[in-house]
């Protein structure tokens, strides 16, 4: 049974680890040698799994009492909120008992600065010896590293985690510096380093010796805050492309401000969150990811924020429109992937397809090619399929029309 007192804190903890977006799919298999848990290739996430199954991670702070007083947070040093925290054998019990109880299939497991970086990082070790240990835990664990902590401290709970992350929280130093102060960048992007010098390490070990220790096997991640400062999303997206490239980032991700304080460097606390601004910015990243887009490309700087109506590959096409129409039987793989409504896998494919005979427009729906948004941008043997006025406000009107009744507001 579990106390009263500890799930009165776990709804506490529990409640302020919601912000914390950056719960990812674990990308590891690890063989289960009659230990307890595991952790599967399709991996874990918080609300779905890959391939499609809905599994869950027990998600908390082992505490929110913080030593520093970023604005931002809900849990900063001068909000007035009940303090709590956990001791490591009290997560790992949990752990356990909501795996029996088939709640949960791993844990995620931040935390806020308590008494110092060491102390804190000390802490969240202690919880993972004692599930990988004590209780022969062998399922997905994705825990924070602490900036400011001892390297051996991050160099020990990489050897027991499947994925660490470190959160940049803002893009620029001017944003940290104000709302921020005191966090610095540098301290932020050395435990960083480490990770990525460390997992390359172990990757070089366990092509040698079969029986090498795996550290962090599911790579590492970050967070940034959106919409808290007012840095573009220009800024951001090279901040993410920055960090992709030099440590080798599993995934950034990015988290639309919930205004829970108030302050005169905060947007006001009734400001919705920009939640399609977080969307647009996803997109993005995805093509920074699989589409060989750099950020620059992306957005410009006499244009360095997003048309919020459109999605960023169609944004940039239009931006772009004196590269199209592209004819799909003669473009690059390159080009076939600037091309809106065509992605990598369809993009393959039809430069597999052409190989063997011409492709064609009918063809392309059954590629995998959303052919409603690509016909603007193609021609196909020498044949356009989009619009006869071939600008673009006219696309903009096909791809989005205005509709043609609009309910009347109430008020």
């Amino acid at each position: 049974m579990l106390e009263n007192n500890i799930m009165e804190r776990l709804g506490i903890l529990a409640e302020s680890a919601k912000f914390d977006v950056s719960c990812s799919s674990s990308g590891v298999e690890k063989k289960n040698t009659g230990s307890i848990g595991n952790a599967a290739a399709c991996g874990i996430c918080h609300t779905w799994s890959a391939d499609g199954r809905c599994v869950s991670l027990l998600k908390t702070l082992m505490s929110n009492d913080c030593v520093y007083d970023c604005a931002y947070c809900i849990n900063r040093s001068s909000n007035d909120i009940i303090r709590t925290s956990f001791t490591p054998e009290e997560v790992a019990h949990i752990t356990m008992a909501f795996y029996r109880r088939n709640y949960i299939e791993g844990l995620f497991l931040s935390s806020a600065i308590e008494i110092n970086p060491n102390h804190t990082m000390e802490k969240i070790l202690k919880v993972l010896t004692l599930l990988r240990t004590e209780h022969r835990f062998s399922g997905y664990i994705h825990v924070k590293a602490i900036p400011g902590a001892d390297q051996m401290l991050i160099y020990q709970a990489g050897l027991l985690a499947d994925r660490m992350s470190v959160n940049i929280e803002l893009p620029s130093e001017s944003s940290l510096k104000l709302l921020a102060p005191q966090k610095q960048p540098q301290k932020i992007f050395l435990p960083m380093a480490q990770i990525k010098e460390s997992i390359t390490r172990s990757k070089e070990e366990k092509r040698r010796y079969l029986s090498a220790p795996s550290f962090v096997p599911a790579g590492q991640s970050t967070q940034m805050i959106v919409g808290a400062t007012q840095d573009t999303d220009r800024s951001i997206l090279l901040t993410s492309e920055k960090l992709y490239k030099t440590f080798n980032m599993k995934r950034v991700y990015y988290s639309a401000y919930m205004p829970v304080n108030k302050g005169k460097n905060l947007p006001d606390i009734m400001t919705a969150p920009p939640l399609i601004r977080e969307h647009r910015l996803y997109q993005a990243d995805w093509l920074l990811r699989f589409y060989r887009f750099s950020a620059e490309e992306i957005l410009t700087e006499k244009e360095s924020n997003f048309d919020l109506d459109y999605d960023p590959k169609f944004h940039w096409a239009l931006n772009n429109i004196h590269l199209f129409p592209m004819e799909i039987n003669k473009v690059s793989y390159s080009e076939l992937l600037r091309i809106p409504g065509i992605g990598p896998t369809s993009a393959s494919r039809i430069v597999k397809q052409r190989q063997l005979i011409k492709v064609g427009f009918e063809d392309l729906q059954k590629m995998g090619v959303v052919a409603k948004r690509a016909r603007y941008f193609i021609t196909c043997n020498g044949k356009f399929f989009g619009i006869k006025s071939f600008d673009i406000s006219s696309i903009k009107s096909a791809i989005n029309p205005v509709p043609k009744h609009t309910q009347l507001s109430l008020f």
